[in-house]
């Protein structure tokens, strides 16, 4: 008796791993691929129902309850054209001087703040930049993952950190970078502890693994609320697949 009890749970626990295993949520037919240079999305309408654009299955904790509809933004360009001169102003008034390099920035610890480990993101290993910030970025930046995060939740989709590319640039790692390309700004925003990169093609998985579209869909929605509310300039980079944001 015990030992097909035992065999009959495990059967269940299987069964349930495997329909739990894979989770993706389909892509309305009018929408074009991650990283598009046309960005303009034209996105259905909300029916008199409240019937969201994507019927997501409900995570724990949002049982009985109907996870809220993804809207993503109906243009990239529009709801996030910041130019690099524009978020240079906000670098210039909220920043520190340029860090000449990684001996320098370790000198500057009543300026910045450490930004490489957090339960809401993930910082990509850096190859031309350090984990700093000054503090009113390192707050916005939380505050994104956090956001994030929680409209995942909110929508019923599998959780994911955000992940960080780029953050702070010494003066030799600019230089450096424009060496091996000739295309680098030489007055980068990333200069002054106020800029970071968030890839909107990566993630890293908390729960379970979910298509990156679906994902960016609702980053660019954290990231429009996070824009109109005036705390950041944003510019949709698409060459470099990424949104590139300074904190103001």
């Amino acid at each position: 008796m015990i030992f097909v009890i035992v065999v009959a749970l495990l059967a269940l626990v299987r069964l349930t791993f495997e329909g739990e295993k894979s989770w993706t949520a389909e892509a309305p037919s009018n929408l074009p691929p991650l990283g598009e240079a046309s960005d303009t999305l034209e996105l259905p309408l909300q029916s008199n129902e409240g019937e969201g654009m994507h019927d997501f299955p409900p995570m724990g904790g949002m049982r009985g309850g109907r996870p809220h509809r993804i809207n993503g933004v109906t243009s990239y360009h529009a709801e996030f054209p910041d130019s690099n001169d524009t978020q240079l102003t906000a670098a210039h008034q909220w920043g520190v001087t340029p860090v000449k390099n990684r001996q320098d920035a370790e000198q500057r610890m009543k300026e910045l703040v450490y930004v490489g480990a957090n339960p809401f993101y993930h910082v990509d290993p850096l190859r031309a930049s350090i984990p700093y910030l000054v503090p009113r970025a390192s707050v916005l930046l939380q505050d994104i993952g956090r956001a994030f995060q929680d409209s995942l939740y909110a929508k019923g989709v599998p959780l994911h950190r955000i992940i960080v590319t780029s953050v702070l640039r010494t003066e030799e790692d600019v230089a450096r970078l424009r060496r091996g390309n000739g295309n680098a700004t030489e007055n980068s925003c990333h200069l002054y502890g106020t800029t970071v990169d968030i890839c909107y093609n990566r993630y890293q998985p908390i729960t379970r693994e979910v298509r990156n579209d679906t994902l960016k869909w609702v980053l660019s929605e954290v990231l429009r609320d996070m824009r109109r509310d005036g705390r950041c300039y944003i510019k949709h980079e698409v060459k470099q697949g990424c949104f590139h944001l300074t904190v103001r």
